[in-house]
Order: C-alpha cells, then structure tokens, then sequence
C-alpha cells in the first residue's frame, strides 16, 4: 500500500506521499517512480543491477535457513547473518565443556567449520507474476476455501517441470495482495552450510531483553557461515566431508567508509509477515486476541525458563534458544498493542474504511460483494474463539517441553518403522535426545502451563486430560505431568515404540497426545466455519484500495519472499529529543560497568578492555573520529529481515540490520514514518571483532580486507 495508512489523519490520498523510507518492493517489477525515487536519495547504480544482471546485488542476498536473511561477502561462499539467527545452530554445538555460545567460536581452518543439521540457504534466482495462468486453470472460479489447496497442486506440478530441467532448483507460488496476485519465484537451495565464527553470547545478545527493541544499542549481532557445495558442480549438496566451499559468481563489496546522516540506504531481505491492508476489525482482533493471551502466556512460560536457567549452566544451554524466541515476540507483542492504543490506529483505520464505503457508493466497484457490516460481524464471531487459540498455541503448540513435542509427533506424521503387511510389527522410535532437555525443567513448564490454560478457558475448549487429573491425580498437576515424564511409552528414547499393540492407546502420554489433538481439531474446524469468509472480505478491501489509489505505487505485504526497501540513515525525535543515530564503543564500556546491577550487561574483561581503547584504528569512522557500533535507518523491516544485510548507494556492505525500535513496534500493521527506525550493526564493528578479538586474519584475507 504506497502509503494510505500514512494518510489516514488527513485522509488525503496524494502521490506526493510517496515516501522514501517505506515499502517492502518485489525487484522483478519494482515500479519506475520507486527506481527514480531511489536515484534522487543517493542510488548510484543502474536499475539492472539490482535484479537481472549477473552480478545484481540480489544474487548475493540468502533466505537463511527459512527462517531469516544473510548476506554473501567472499568467492568462497562466506555469509554473514545475525548472531540471533545462528543461535539455535551455535547452542546445538554447545556443551558444558566447549560452550560456544558463551565463549565463541572460531574455525581455524575448513576442517573445522562445523556442519549443521537441516540448516541450509537458498538464492532467489527469478521471481514473475502467474495469477493470469492460474486463473486460466480455473483459480477465479473456486471457492475461497479451496484456494490453498488449488494453488498448492499446482505448484507441485510446477515443481516437478521445474526439476526435469535442472534438479536444483525449486519453485513456490504464493499470494500477494492478499490473494488478488500471485507470484511464482524460483530458488536454488543449498543445504551444507557450516559455522565458521561467532562472537561470545555476551557480545552478540548483550542487553538480552533488556534492550530488545530498544534504541541506544550496542549489540554485536553477527555470525559467520559457510556454504559447501558439491567439488564437481559447485552446486548444491547435501552435507558430505567431500564438499568443497561454494564459489559464488558474486559477493557483497564491504564498505569501510562509513555513513552519516542523509545517506541512501538499502535494505534487501526476506520480511517475513506484515497486515498493513488488515481491517479496523483485524487489528482489533490482533490487538485483543493475539497479543494480550501471547503476553500472558509467555510470561508464564518465561519465568520457569529464567529460573532454571539462571541455576544451571547446562539447562541454560538446552534452553537459551527457546526462551529467546518466546521473549522475542512477547516484547514485540507488548510494544505493538501499546502503539496501536497510543497512536489511535483503530479509530483511524475506522475512518479510513468510511472513505472507502464513501468511494465504494460512487463508483459501485465491488458493490454487492465487498460489504464492511458482512465483515465486523464475521470479526465478532470469531473474536472469542482466536483468542481461545493463542491460548491453546502457546501452550501446546511452541514445543517448549519434550514431553508435548514428541505427543504431537506420535499423532502427526510421526515415521512408521517395520514390514508393511504386518501392522502388529509396525513401530515409531524417538532419537535420544536427553541432551536436549532437562526433565525437572520440562516438569515446571507443563505444570505450568497446563494449569494457567486451564484457568483462562471455557470447559468445552479443555482436553480431556483434565479429567485424567481430578479423578485420577486428585487435581495434582504436578503429580500428572511426572506421570508423562516417568510412565509413558513416548518417553522412551532409542526404543521400538509399537502402537499396535494392547494398552497402547491407554497409555498416558499417548492419551494426553490424543487430547490434546481433539482440542486443536474442534478449535480449527470452528475457527474454519468464518475464517473463509473473512479471507475473502479482506481480500476484497485490499482490492478496492488498490483500485482507488491506482495511480500510486503499491507494495504487497511481507510474506517472507525477497524484498527491498530503501530509505535513509538518520536519527528520530521523540518528545522533543533526538534519538542520535549511532553508538560508541564508550557507549557500550559505559553500560559494561553496571553489570552488577543487570547481569545481561556482563562482558568478559577482555571486552572491557578492546571497547576502551582510545585508536580503533582503520574501524574508527573518519567523521566522528571513533568505532561505531550500531546504527539507525529509516528503511521498512519486519521479522525475517533479520540478517539483512544494508547496502549504500555504490551496492556495498554497511552492516546487518537485526532489530526495530521500540517507539514503532506495530509496524507491522502501521507504518510510521517519523518514528519506525531500523537498528543496524555496522560491518566495521564486524570486522573490528573478528580481526581484534577472533584473529581470524585467514577469513579477513578472504573477504579481501587488508
């Protein structure tokens, strides 16, 4: 949407409001206004060279592991992300012993770059718009019910063309505009990608969640990998010791010049999810029924968390990784409602829907099919029940605790062992993995949870394991969930698990995985009876938008296909004082000294020593005179864009962006232009870390660093 939400105050709808500093652009038909918006903010390069050459600045941009974004930066396949998007890769090398998350990693040849496990990237290597062809098969004559799984037929067809002609590539076809296009884009995956540096936890979380989303920031969040591929092709391949590093026909040039305020800027990434054509209605929902339960849940889930982790270096290990995906959103769920209160986006969604019933009335464009009372209502009746499934999601559906992670797998396509024709010998068997959870932790979590879920819903929406607890466990829920623990089946590692035989569906985790399934379907199937029809209201608002503002250019809302946006580095003002727009290693030494009152500002002493020296050499910035640290930028993010990396106008690497700031935390649904900032960490502070505290001088050499 370029850009009526920023419009919704004044409720005027000009082209002038074309702003630099949002927009989450696909590359393949980035509009010419957007282009020339770019050249008059500082781009210097031709539009080729961002999507279609050979060395556009896309082919260096990396989906990371699904689930984030990355950035190549050498000939020898090195990719630089967040450290928070490694973190879970780096904890599972972790051991009491060799805590690499505490201490850091450095591979001091190829021979020690650590393999991982189902981790893998993909390059984005074309991307077009098929909705013609789709509603050539019949796509604008279903019902919207029926879409999903139409669109998903297709694209396995796709798929199998695709992989006829060269087997490494792979096709997805998702929706945009919320379902009034469609989009096919074509990857290359990569799937043996390897760690080869990581700073130590206190350098690449410092501040952990007291300064998540928060602006000063001095967090070094970066991490260092590698992609292997196959010696004879330089293609992909899974993980073996015979792969070779992947020799990429272009790489992100780092910049060492630095930025001041005004200079264009360029984020490319894979945002994850945005709603900024949701309805009034929607955000309420969002507001009231998503976020407030998440709050509530993840504090409890939290508290048990920090507990134990704070007593135990090795439950801190089995554990760090989930407690920071919790807190993450919890922050970010907290901070968005106070912005969607604080900024009135509610009301002013409201008047903004009454303009369009207004337009709606004029033109008659979707009279008779796009009807705003059809949608509230809808909303209403949904309401009660979203909010009943954040509650049951976020305590059985986050695979916090090992017990529900391996009930859920025993019911959802858990892989069945032994001869077809013989059932009676058929088994499942679950991986040993002890070392991956802490049984006392795990206890206090479900009983935890299960107790707090119970006090937050209705009876019929409560599976049938309560029962199990009155009547059998005299309401001791602690006394039930040490009965999963020490008596099921399911908690037999390394073992045969037959289900077909007597007692097995009366054993007690088996029991409990069945509950708690029946609930999800019941939650599903009554959610269903109005989620369709709302689907389609809202994508039938976010084609009246597109019509009344189609003079102006429209991006589509994030959905974790590559995206760029552009802006500009600089500071914020809020309540008349300037934000500032980057930080200082003193800074970073200043807040150091009060680990004692937070222990989430502790560093090493070593730390201590390299933020206060006084030359930083060739990592100073030539106009300030020191290391900086972190910076701010005005470009448009979301989840996903983690490990983005920023780019100046020449196409060189600035930095990583790796966070938003507090002040604009539901940008998500709103962008706000005078307050949502990007936090970036700058590439020379990469470097510093790596050349001063790493002496990684064989990984600097690589990147062409002197």
């Amino acid at each position: 949407m370029k850009r009526f939400l920023v419009s919704l105050v004044s409720l005027v709808f000009l082209a002038n409001l074309i702003h630099a500093d949002e927009g989450m652009w696909t590359l393949y038909n980035l509009p010419t206004a957007v282009f020339d918006q770019m050249k008059q903010y500082g781009f210097q390069l031709p539009k080729e060279q961002l999507y279609q050459s050979d060395n556009a600045v896309k082919n260096a941009v990396v989906n990371f592991g699904g689930f984030c974004s990355g950035v190549v930066v050498s000939p020898d396949g090195l990719v630089f992300t967040n450290h928070h998007c490694g973190f879970d890769a780096i904890r599972k090398h972790s051991t009491v012993e060799n805590d690499y998350m505490l201490n850091g990693f450095l591979a001091k040849s190829y021979e020690e770059e650590l393999p991982n496990e189902d981790l893998f990237v993909s390059f984005m290597i074309e991307q077009k718009d098929v909705t013609d062809e789709l509603n050539k098969l019949g796509l604008d004559k279903i019902k919207r019910s029926r879409v999903e799984h139409f669109v998903d037929s297709i694209e396995n067809v796709w798929q199998k063309e695709i992989q006829e002609k060269d087997s490494t590539l792979r096709v997805e076809v998702k929706p945009f505009y919320e379902g009034n296009k469609y989009y096919l884009t074509t990857y290359r995956d990569f799937g043996d990608v390897r760690l080869v540096f990581t700073v130590p936890k206190s350098m690449g979380k410092f501040g952990g969640e007291t300064d998540n989303w928060m602006w000063p920031r001095q967090t070094c969040d970066f991490s260092v990998f590698r992609i292997y591929a196959n010696p004879k092709t330089n293609g992909p391949a899974e993980y073996s010791k015979d792969n070779v590093p992947y020799h990429p026909q272009s790489w992100a040039p780092i910049a060492m010049d630095g930025y001041k305020p005004g200079d264009f800027c360029m984020i490319m990434g894979y945002p994850g999810s945005t709603s900024r054509y949701l309805s009034s209605y929607g955000i309420q929902e969002r507001r009231d029924a998503i976020n407030t339960p998440r709050v509530q849940v993840r504090e409890v889930k939290q508290e048990v968390m920090l507990r134990h982790m704070r007593a135990s270096e090795a439950v801190r290990i089995m554990y760090e990784s989930k407690y920071a995906h919790s807190s993450n959103y919890w922050k970010n769920s907290i901070g968005m409602n106070k912005c969607i209160d604080s900024i009135g986006l509610i009301q002013q969604k409201q008047q903004f829907e009454a303009k369009i019933r207004q337009w709606q009335d004029t033109t008659g464009y979707l009279k008779g099919e796009l009807d705003f009372d059809k949608l509230a209502d809808l909303y209403q009746q949904r309401m009660k029940l979203t909010r009943l499934r954040t509650l049951f999601r976020e305590t059985f559906y986050t695979f916090d605790d090992e017990i529900t992670t391996r009930a859920w797998r025993s019911n959802w396509g858990m892989h069945v062992n032994g001869p077809e024709d013989k059932p009676e010998e058929q088994y499942y068997m679950f991986d040993d993995n002890t070392k991956e959870w802490d049984e006392a932790t795990d206890c206090e979590l479900l009983t935890t949870l299960i107790r707090n879920y119970r006090q937050q819903v209705d009876s019929v929406y409560q599976p049938d394991f309560y029962q199990t607890i009155d009547q059998d466990f005299h309401g001791d829920y602690a006394a039930y969930v040490n009965a999963l623990y020490k008596n099921s089946v399911l908690m037999k590692s390394g073992e045969p698990i037959y289900f077909n035989v007597e007692g097995h569906n009366k054993d007690i985790g088996v029991m409990y995985g069945v509950s708690i399934s029946e609930i999800m379907a019941k939650i599903n199937a009554d959610i269903r009876k109005f989620s369709s029809d709302i689907s389609e209201q809202e994508r039938l608002l976010c084609a009246a938008v597109l019509r009344m503002e189609m003079d102006m250019p429209n991006y589509s809302d994030a959905n974790f296909t590559m995206r760029m946006t552009y802006g500009q580095i600089g500071e914020y003002t809020l309540g008349g004082r300037p934000s500032g727009y980057y930080t200082t290693a003193r800074s970073l030494w200043e807040k150091m000294q009060k680990a004692d009152e937070n222990f989430e500002y502790y560093a090493e002493p070593v730390m201590h020593e390299l933020m206060s020296q006084k030359d930083f050499g060739k990592y100073a910035d030539a106009l300030t005179g020191t290391m900086q640290l972190c910076f701010l930028s005005n470009n448009d993010i979301t989840g996903g864009n983690s490990g983005s990396p920023i780019f100046n106008g020449k196409g060189e690497l600035l930095g990583l962006a790796f966070d938003g700031n507090w002040d604009s935390l539901a940008s998500d649904i709103f962008f706000d232009r005078q307050l949502a900032r990007t936090i970036n960490v700058d590439v020379r502070y990469m470097l510093f870390m790596m050349d001063q505290w790493g002496h990684a001088d064989r990984l600097l050499k690589e990147m062409g660093m002197k």
